[in-house]
């Protein structure tokens, strides 16, 4: 239907209007279908962009991860290759002759006479860890393997339910890299004050897991605190630690404790502070009688020791120059001929 429009003042005809309601309902019907299908496109659009990113996110992060533990290998390859450069020795009491009583007692037991040397010790153990502090400690069921060179570094490698992750140190860095699930990162952590942290561990788990490491050289010098009791200062690269070692009358290491540089304190600042542990359950390896109980933390003899740190070794390897040479030799590539 139509009809003309007349101007008031010449009764002229100005326009027709059109009144065709079918004609506007079809243009309303397109124009919402063009809007909603535009609302769909671009709901769609977001949507695969969502995905898209959420692949990516997961991308990384399983890349990232794998990065973390190409860097945990890549630090045990370098720890063997540096203990694989060790001359060749067995052990022979006159090594210790000249040290304090205690030093010399401690000796005696831990090594064999005769035992090849070897600074490289590989463990495996469970126990537990605690995730919390000494008035909660939240301790959490774990598995772990280890390798120890003193004084190079170590690598711990843990799994803590659904926790994840490594410590470790080399001559040139150290680290503490943990994740939730393998999916997401909750600690990465280095830098200076780590790796002195670092070593102090290094050198206190070496006074029980690696006592070849501490036998009087260059890099390492004894004194006696009592009779009970010496002390080794192991001064390697810009570092410097010094461990007690408190033994029995037949020479078993009993405790060891260190002033660790440490932020573990109500202050979390940085600061020399106690860390040690008791030991147990000897068991012998390769020629060394090692502790298969151990327990540890912050602040070791003093009210606020928590010992965050309870494992069981169940398999342990002393690593010797000679063994990790051939190693080494069967990994080469073969020549051709």
């Amino acid at each position: 239907m139509s009809e003309r429009v007349y101007n008031v003042m010449t009764a002229e005809p100005t326009k027709t209007v059109v009144h065709n309601e079918s004609i506007v309902h079809a243009f309303d019907t397109r124009h919402l279908s063009t809007t909603r299908g535009r609302d769909m496109a671009m709901t769609s659009i977001f949507a695969v962009l969502a995905i898209l990113a959420a692949a990516a996110l997961v991308f990384l992060l399983a890349f990232w991860r794998f990065a973390d533990s190409r860097r945990d290998q890549t630090a045990r390859d370098e720890l063997l290759g540096l203990a694989r450069t060790d001359p060749p020795a067995r052990f022979d009491p006159q090594m210790v002759a000249g040290l304090p009583e205690p030093a010399r007692r401690y000796f005696r037991h831990v090594i064999d006479d005769g035992a090849p040397l070897g600074r490289a010790v590989e463990l495996e153990m469970r126990g537990t860890i605690g995730l919390g502090d000494k008035a909660d400690p939240r301790y959490r069921p774990m598995r772990a393997r280890q390798l120890l060179v003193p004084p190079h570094g170590l690598v711990w490698q843990v799994e803590a339910g659904g926790l994840s992750g490594s410590d470790g140190i080399t001559p040139a860095t150290s680290w503490t890299r943990f994740w939730l699930f393998r999916l997401a990162p909750v600690v990465h952590v280095s830098g200076h004050d780590h790796h002195r942290s670092a070593f102090g561990r290094l050198i206190a788990e070496a006074a029980f897991w690696s006592p070849a490491s501490l036998l009087p050289g260059d890099h390492v010098h004894w004194a006696a605190v009592d009779d009970e009791t010496a002390r080794a200062t192991v001064r390697f690269g810009d570092q410097e630690q010094a461990v007690d070692i408190t033994v029995d009358d037949d020479g078993a290491p009993r405790s060891v404790r260190i002033e660790r540089w440490s932020n573990a304190n109500p202050d979390g600042v940085f600061r020399l502070q106690p860390f040690g542990g008791r030991l147990s359950e000897y068991r012998a390896f390769d020629g060394y009688r090692l502790p298969t109980r151990v327990e540890g933390g912050n602040h070791f003899g003093t009210d606020a020791y928590f010992p965050f740190y309870k494992v069981e070794v169940t398999r342990a390897r002393v690593i010797t120059p000679d063994q990790q040479a051939a190693a080494w030799a069967r990994a080469q590539p073969a020549k051709a001929p």
